[in-house]
């Protein structure tokens, strides 16, 4: 079968199976099979490709048409400037994340030196984007997952980041080491309930640890936010991802603990998802 041929099959497939972009995810899979571009893909679709290519690839579609999200296919996600290294032991990072990258590199200039804290650090996109735009902060990353420190390990290995960020394995309430001029979080913040009703990609294979904010959605964000008024210095700045409806809420509990909010911020949706705040 040739390259075009193939990418059909694969898209009829997934669309028949109600996945949402079945060309687009056709392609990218197909790319990865072959390990080569989706250029090459454009220019040559009467190539024929062989049998260990052919396997690869329906191998894939048939993980893809079950709902497992292309970001744990193929191990890899786009996020800010970088591509980082992703598996079923973190959570992918979203384009609505960015938001924090984005503000914390409008807040201080290129001259700052910071330390910075970044609570629940996954695959470590958060830090990492920002370590790589900022030469002169360092970091620090924390998170409760042991796999998920190993694959922020990585990914500072694969930026060449690994002189200026240390990891740990702690849950945030253990964690007592430095103070810092800037923390960032993205914690867990659906509620229990609300589980059951994301989208199957979600629900079924990202990691519920990462995902669940205890019964109301703010369990976690409670812990952080008491945690981070210990570890953060006078006038450091905090920056937190939270849920669409949950901005009232959080700007409560930071208040309660010491933070003055400068204000919350919109994604890509226009939900408020993230507020910066400035410790007291």
């Amino acid at each position: 079968m040739n390259i075009q041929n193939i990418i059909n099959k694969g898209k009829n497939i997934l669309k028949n199976n109600n996945i949402a972009n079945p060309y687009l995810d056709s392609e990218i899979l197909l790319s990865e099979s072959i390990n080569k571009g989706k250029k090459h893909i454009m220019l040559n679709p009467k190539e024929i490709l062989n049998n260990e290519h052919l396997d690869c690839f329906n191998s894939l579609i048939e993980r893809r048409k079950k709902g497992e999200p292309i970001a744990y296919l193929i191990n890899k996600k786009e996020f800010w400037k970088s591509e980082f290294y992703v598996n079923k032991n973190v959570l992918i990072p979203r384009p609505d994340t960015e938001i924090i990258v984005e503000q914390v590199l409008k807040i201080y200039s290129k001259n700052s030196q910071l330390q910075v804290l970044d609570i629940g650090t996954g695959s470590g996109c958060i830090l990492l984007s920002i370590l790589k735009e900022r030469a002169n902060f360092y970091g620090i990353g924390i998170d409760i997952s042991k796999k998920s420190i190993d694959i922020s390990k990585l990914n500072a290995k694969k930026l060449k980041l690994n002189n200026r960020v240390k990891f740990y394995n702690s849950d945030v309430d253990n964690f007592k080491i430095g103070k810092y001029d800037l923390i960032v979080s993205n914690p867990p913040y659906i509620e229990l309930f609300s589980l059951k009703y994301l989208e199957k990609d979600v629900a079924n294979y990202e990691p519920k640890l990462a995902l669940s904010g205890g019964f109301d959605g703010f369990s976690k964000i409670r812990k952080v936010v008491s945690k981070a008024s210990k570890l953060i210095k006078k006038n450091g700045k905090f920056i937190l991802e939270f849920g669409f409806n949950q901005k009232n809420k959080v700007k409560e509990i930071l208040n309660k603990e010491g933070f003055y909010v400068n204000k919350a911020l919109k994604d890509y949706g226009n939900n408020y998802r993230c507020i910066i705040s400035t410790k007291i």
